[in-house]
């Protein structure tokens, strides 16, 4: 059997084509938005964090989530929404749900690090423990008193790990809300916890503590006596990496209002994020001469993923 010989001659693929072909693929968008957000609902967003995948520092990653707008902090314990974040101080102020103040009083599972997390307790943090079991909580203990008089059989309670100076000023004034008072609960019943007293570990366990649940206060000192007016909640402070410096790439990256992010299968390359949804590697100053035609013409400033 013959083939046609009058068949038409197939297309071929001249330069002139395949340029245009290309320009017009790289010329038409990527992407519609940023990828990554400089913003969770009111609060900025800034290195370490992030608000998703490939954004922020890869370590923060699954401990500050952006979920409906909403900037949540996450230990073993549980989530806490982030009311601000300080980044000049580099503190993280979270509220627990389940915690007691001057106005509410609730049962609590307690508060804690994760161990091998980079954070840790603000010095201005204080943990005051309500409805501690004196008999069983760990935190009191029996003594026989040290004194002269061998045939004394008495005994005195002391605290290891509870602030008696300023710290029961702040049991005195917590046991005086209403909330709280109402329940009937003896004053030495609260243990103030510093920082210091929680380990290496950070971990307010309440139930290995045998207290029924706790404040967590920060500037107390600012307003003693108003337990109403105390911020009800936990500063957290947080460190960029070993020698907590910020890195000089994010600091060029957010200046031309990039956001940034982290990329390649280590985790560990470092990308700038830009509102028109390009990454480079180092930041979005190009945007500001940019055009649709030209979008790939600035190559020099960093590779693209």
């Amino acid at each position: 059997m013959s083939l046609p010989t009058n068949l038409p001659p197939s297309p071929t693929f001249t330069p002139k084509l395949t340029i245009i072909s290309i320009f017009l693929i790289l010329s038409s968008p990527l992407t519609t938005s940023q990828t990554c957000e400089s913003s969770c609902g009111p609060l900025p967003v800034k290195y370490p964090f992030g608000t998703g995948s490939g954004c922020g520092d890869p370590r923060f990653q699954t401990r500050v989530t952006c979920n409906n707008q909403h900037l949540t902090f996450i230990t073993h314990t549980g989530s806490y929404p982030i009311t601000n974040i300080d980044y000049s101080n580099q503190i993280i102020f979270v509220t627990d749900p389940s915690m007691s103040t001057c106005a509410c009083t609730q049962p609590s599972k307690g508060f804690s690090l994760d161990w091998d997390a980079p954070f840790t307790f603000h010095d201005d943090t204080v943990f005051a423990l309500l409805n501690c079991d004196a008999s069983s909580s760990p935190i009191f203990k029996s003594e026989k008193n040290n004194n002269n008089n061998n045939d004394s059989n008495d005994s005195v309670s002391v605290s290891p790990v509870c602030d008696t100076g300023s710290g029961s000023r702040v049991c005195e004034r917590l046991n005086s809300c209403q909330a709280v008072s109402r329940l009937g609960i003896p004053v030495s019943t609260c243990c103030v916890y510093t920082p210091v007293d929680l380990g290496p570990a950070f971990e307010m366990d309440l139930g290995k503590l045998s207290c029924g649940s706790y404040s967590g206060l920060y500037g107390f000192n600012e307003r003693p006596d108003n337990p109403d007016s105390w911020n009800y909640g936990v500063a957290i402070k947080y460190k960029f990496n070993f020698n907590n410096e910020y890195p000089p790439m994010c600091a060029n990256c957010e200046k031309s209002n990039g956001v940034c992010g982290y990329g390649g299968s280590s985790y560990n390359s470092f990308v700038c994020n830009c509102r028109s949804g390009i990454n480079t590697t180092t930041d979005c100053s190009f945007e500001a001469t940019w055009n649709g035609s030209s979008r790939f013409l600035h190559n020099s400033h960093g590779k693209f993923f």
